[in-house]
């Protein structure tokens, strides 16, 4: 029972998958080329975001019983053929779910205080308290996208600030609780005020949020985007802001990723000049305490192993 860790993963993971009797080859720096040819050694990869565990590569694993994503998502693991070959997949939503609903909160907060623009303001010398006031969340309603780990989690770090929380989620229903109320997609488009996504990336929510699901809203919002860039036709979301359908949007995550491929695209220029959008580089989920809770999830999973 060996397991290969392809990935920089916490130190906890190895160390409790140990105890557990398994053998543990760590390898963070190994490529995907590498990866291939050693694969069928072992009946279980654990692997963040570094290359895909596409069909080439699971099919490869013939020993494979498991695989192991440190993390929410599991876009970048072909689930099907992992299926198809009785591999169980596993990830932990639960490790990071407060890192993102806290850092989605610090978004909302900065984009409702102007404190991006106003600290770059004081910095070079211009102090102009009128054009910086802030509006307040209170009496507002947030909205939000996927009502699972992530979502709920947002939703409970609200708690205080005296906001209307509703949540939709296309696969779950009567999930209702203390800190939001379950609302069909109609009553989102007219009653938000902020807009906040915690979906997975599927092919049926890709590119989902493009100008026409943007135009049904009623009133200007705030759009928070900590799931996948790929939800989001990001055009559609400079359009909205130019329409003033967007009043201020809160993107940790693009549709492209790093660069230097980011330079060469018109629509992160647009961003990039746009003082109503806020940017941060795919960390909400990332923070340090996070980092060993993934592990510490991923590692109690594999109890779950047959």
């Amino acid at each position: 029972m060996k397991i290969l860790i392809a990935d920089k993963l916490h130190p906890v993971f190895k160390i409790e998958a140990e105890r557990l009797g398994y053998e543990v080859d760590d390898l963070p720096d190994i490529s995907r080329e590498e990866t291939l040819k050693i694969i069928d050694r072992y009946s279980g990869i654990a692997i963040r975001t570094k290359f895909k565990i596409d069909e080439e590569l699971v099919l490869a694993g013939t020993n494979l019983r498991f695989i192991a994503r440190a993390g929410a998502g599991m876009d970048n693991i072909d689930l099907a053929v992992a299926a198809s070959q009785n591999i169980t997949c596993i990830n932990a939503p639960e490790g990071n779910r407060d890192a993102v609903a806290e850092h989605a909160i610090g978004m909302l907060l900065s984009i409702m205080n102007n404190l991006r623009k106003a600290d770059m303001e004081v910095r070079e010398g211009i102090w102009d308290r009128e054009g910086n006031r802030g509006i307040e969340l209170r009496d507002r309603t947030v909205a939000i996208i996927g009502y699972g780990f992530m979502g709920q989690s947002f939703a409970r770090k609200l708690t205080g600030f005296s906001v209307d929380v509703i949540a939709y989620d296309k696969y779950k229903t009567g999930f209702s609780d203390e800190f939001a109320r379950e609302v069909s997609m109609e009553q989102v488009v007219k009653q938000a005020d902020v807009l906040s996504f915690h979906i997975p990336l599927t092919r049926e929510t890709r590119q989902m949020v493009d100008d026409e699901y943007l135009f049904h809203f009623r009133k200007p919002i705030i759009l928070l985007n900590t799931a996948r860039g790929e939800i989001i036709h990001t055009a559609a979301v400079l359009n909205a802001i130019k329409s003033g359908k967007i009043i201020g949007a809160g993107l940790d995550v693009l549709e492209v990723e790093k660069f230097p491929g980011l330079e060469d695209l018109e629509w992160f220029r647009e961003l990039r000049n746009n003082d109503k959008v806020l940017l941060s580089p795919h960390v909400a989920g990332w923070s340090v305490e996070s980092y060993r809770r993934i592990s510490e999830v991923l590692a109690e999973k594999l109890k779950t192993i047959k």
